[in-house]
């Protein structure tokens, strides 16, 4: 399902960015979680926006399971 992150949490398995509060994310049946449609990129202080598909998004394109559960 879709959400936003109520506060920090780590970093996503997939682009290795930090999950941040605000981030839209997607949090799977096994509670993981990781960023969904736009994905704001942190740069030193500056915040630059990229505008792409979310890194779950990529993901299930190729692939039916979680990223770090596989077998599930």
């Amino acid at each position: 399902s879709e959400d936003v992150l109520s506060k920090d949490a780590g970093e996503c398995a997939i682009c290795l960015e930090d999950l941040q509060q605000g981030d839209t994310i997607a949090r799977l049946p096994c509670l993981c979680i990781y960023h969904k449609g736009q994905v704001f990129f942190r740069m030193n202080i500056k915040f630059q926006e990229v505008a792409f598909e979310g890194c779950i998004d990529e993901w299930f394109e190729v692939n039916r399971s979680c990223p770090e559960h596989p077998s599930d």
